[in-house]
């Protein structure tokens, strides 16, 4: 591969052999996707920026150029577009569209009932969509041949009682037509390789639940789709299923799952999908979510005036009243010390002010809250 990039970068400019490479391109490159994620990044972006100086004006190079940025970028995984699913005169999904990239961990948040369980059917094929549609991986693969590299628990882990856990899973590779030789490594991974010879009417709900995730990464899927992974588990059961989600997430499996709890999200998740009553509130990194300026708390005995003043602020996008505390929620930066000063100087004093970073939480319940 390094002969090709050189040679290509220094042949001189003679239109056969820049046909006859570019089709030596065309025709490799498919077998180059499988070692991309190998080559040194650094290599592949010095190479873009060398043929950028030689022979970008070159038709057959940007093509070539174009294939490399494309390999060095993320890849989608799962799009959804404009997905709508009805239930009679009830919307469960409504116009809802995101996109899910590799190597990344996508919190779908809502309450319940909001339609993130019927999300995931829709895309795993059990439930019909009403309008919109969704694609996997490259948009070209259909959902039967893409779901054969996508791992999931819908619901309630279901296993049968009388077997082992190895047994268990040998018989979901049967299924899923893949080689049992993995079952122990999977369940090294969910810590359950001491008891693969107990039989699973023995285990407790976090051991079904992490015994269902070990079932979900017999076929090494690309994406790994949980619906509520810690729902009824113990704080224990809840502390082992993050440490395992992010142990996956570290070995580059790209994962989604659904829940209704911010904490779970916040802790375990790179990107979060809000939605409530089936309507997409908010789509992107949990961190910019997160980048917020703060809001104060603030308490005095001439509140009527602190409210009044409050509203005139620029700097003070809302406020809430609780009790007696007066919660004013930034959209610009402002410390503590220049907003008592300048209560101070309209005559106001403050008994009270704290300055807070709005959690996962606090977004949440804002966006929520004006729907």
């Amino acid at each position: 591969m390094l002969v090709f990039f050189s040679t290509l970068i220094f042949l001189p400019y003679q239109t056969s052999l820049k046909l006859a490479i570019y089709k030596f391109w065309n025709l490799e490159f498919k077998k180059l996707k499988k070692y991309t994620s190998s080559l040194n990044l650094f290599f592949i972006h010095t190479t873009i920026i060398i043929l950028k100086t030689f022979v970008t004006k070159k038709s057959y190079c940007r093509l070539l150029l174009y294939n490399l940025q494309k390999e060095s970028e993320l890849e989608n995984i799962l799009t959804l577009n404009n997905l709508t699913k009805n239930f009679g005169t009830l919307t469960a999904v409504k116009n809802l569209s995101f996109t899910i990239k590799k190597g990344n961990v996508y919190g779908i948040l809502g309450p319940n009932g909001s339609g993130k369980s019927t999300t995931l059917g829709i895309v795993l094929n059990v439930v019909n969509s009403s309008s919109g549609d969704f694609t996997w991986f490259d948009g070209n693969t259909s959902t039967h041949e893409a779901l054969k590299k996508v791992g999931a628990i819908i619901e309630r882990p279901n296993f049968y009682p009388y077997m082992t856990a190895a047994q268990n899973l040998k018989l979901v590779c049967q299924i899923k037509e893949v080689s049992s030789e993995k079952i122990d490594e999977k369940l090294e991974i969910v810590g359950l390789l001491d008891r693969k010879d107990s039989k699973f009417r023995t285990f407790s709900l976090g051991m079904k639940q992490r015994l269902a995730i070990a079932s979900a990464l017999l076929n090494d899927p690309e994406i790994l789709i949980l619906d509520e992974p810690t729902n009824g588990l113990d704080p224990q059961g809840i502390h082992q299923i993050r440490k395992i989600i992010q142990k996956i997430a570290a070995q580059g499996t790209t994962i989604l799952l659904a829940s209704h709890l911010l904490d779970e999200v916040e802790k375990v998740c790179s990107h979060v999908v809000i939605i409530r009553k089936g309507v997409k509130l908010y789509a992107g990194p949990v961190d910019e979510m997160n980048a917020s300026y703060g809001f104060f708390e603030l308490k005095s005995n001439q509140k009527s005036a602190l409210i009044k003043w409050l509203s005139q602020q620029k700097e003070i996008k809302n406020y809430k009243e609780e009790n007696e505390i007066v919660t004013a929620f930034l959209a610009h930066e402002l410390d503590a010390e220049d907003l008592s000063r300048q209560l101070f100087k309209e005559g106001i004093v403050l008994t009270h002010l704290v300055k807070r970073k709005e959690s996962l939480e606090e977004q949440f319940l804002q966006l929520t809250d004006k729907q």
